[in-house]
């Protein structure tokens, strides 16, 4: 780590690395569908669903200028290069490696760039957002295929989703057996805990308070029993929470939790899922940590682990412990601030309990 960082070059500079839960086979075609550079400096891509991303920048050296590139899995067909404008010199795509696609944006001189500033959003699943230089450069789109597909059909399923009762009747969450399963959920923290303190002050107590009370809601609409082990920014002891949960004779207790790392470092982001013991806890555990992924694409799969905490030891049920996110990493802070990824986690959240339900029935 010294020697990169005392090297004044910065020959290799690697901006960020992105990964997500699916591979492609060497001979797939190219993940990459489609991509576009704005002329607001905003790049843009469209991928196969759950795509691995790895981008990187490197300064000029004697044969080339400042360039960034992206790595996709899977084989390009037609590898190019295209002329570029204002401050592009060109893109290239080409195959740096067999099974492997790279798209390499080279900059004019003196271009102007702040790479350490730079941040690949994952807007869903399929869709990312860069933005590489700013407005001050003069600059004609450059493009190839249609990053954003079926514009129309999304906004006719936004006003249709205002007129139904639930804003997420329309995703179809699966059905179980009306009035048969008691479920607790446990918004961790509350009162004068309010757990981790993240980016910009956000507080792991509101951001789980929230989730929980949509959980519960949704839940709800599917015939299920659900209660919540606080309702508000109460103190709430562990030994409280599971007495609560024991004495409800629940099927199931999912304590919802947000993360932060030591150091508050801004580069560690992911979604975990932990268990105490058994099979049907691990079963559990699988099921929401596979959906919660789904509506996060970019954040790292820290995976699902066996864990000692308290809620999750003392409890009778199958019982688990969700970290769905860093409050102190950069991606995922920017995330749970915004009451819409709560809501996506929310759903996804009650979409594994249901989905467990339903197999254990």
């Amino acid at each position: 780590m010294k020697k990169f960082l005392n090297n004044k070059l910065f020959r290799y500079l690697s901006v960020f690395l992105f990964l997500n839960s699916s591979i492609l086979p060497v001979k797939s075609s190219s993940a990459l569908a489609a991509w576009s550079i704005n002329t607001n400096g905003v790049l843009e891509l469209r991928t196969k669903t759950n795509t691995n991303l790895k981008a990187y920048f490197q300064k000029a050296n004697q044969i080339s200028g400042d360039r960034f590139w992206v790595d996709f899995p899977g084989e390009l067909k037609n590898p190019r290069t295209i002329k570029g404008n204002g401050p592009i010199k060109e893109i290239r795509l080409g195959k740096p490696d067999k099974g492997k696609t790279r798209l390499v944006i080279e900059f004019e001189e003196e271009t102007y760039l702040k790479p350490l500033t730079w941040r690949l959003v994952g807007l869903d699943q399929n869709n990312w957002r860069i933005k590489l230089f700013d407005r001050k450069y003069s600059f004609k789109k450059i493009s190839e295929g249609q990053v954003f597909k079926r514009i129309k059909n999304i906004k006719e399923n936004q006003k249709s989703i205002h007129k139904n009762k639930s804003n997420y009747q329309y995703l179809k969450l699966p059905d179980v057996k009306q009035n048969k399963f008691s479920v607790v959920i446990d918004p961790g923290h509350g009162g004068p805990d309010p757990g981790a303190i993240g980016i910009g002050g956000i507080r792991e107590t509101d951001v789980v308070l929230e989730v929980s009370k949509i959980v519960k809601n949704l839940l709800s609409e599917k015939g299920v029993k659900v209660r919540l082990t606080r309702k508000n920014e109460v103190d709430l002891d562990l030994p409280p929470r599971v007495s609560f949960a024991n004495n409800t004779d629940a099927d199931i207790f999912v304590s919802i939790h947000a993360n932060a790392s030591r150091g508050k470092r801004r580069d560690i982001n992911g979604l975990e899922t932990f268990y105490y013991r058994g099979w049907r806890g691990r079963l559990l555990a699988k099921k929401i940590q596979k959906q919660i992924l789904k509506v996060s694409p970019g954040s790292p799969d820290r995976g699902v682990k066996q864990g000692r905490f308290y809620v999750i030891k003392n409890t009778r049920m199958p019982a688990v412990l969700v970290e769905i996110g860093f409050l102190t990493g950069r991606l995922d802070a920017r995330r749970l601030e915004k009451t819409t990824h709560r809501k996506r986690l929310a759903y996804s959240i009650a979409k594994g309990i249901l989905e467990y339900l339903n197999k254990v029935g």
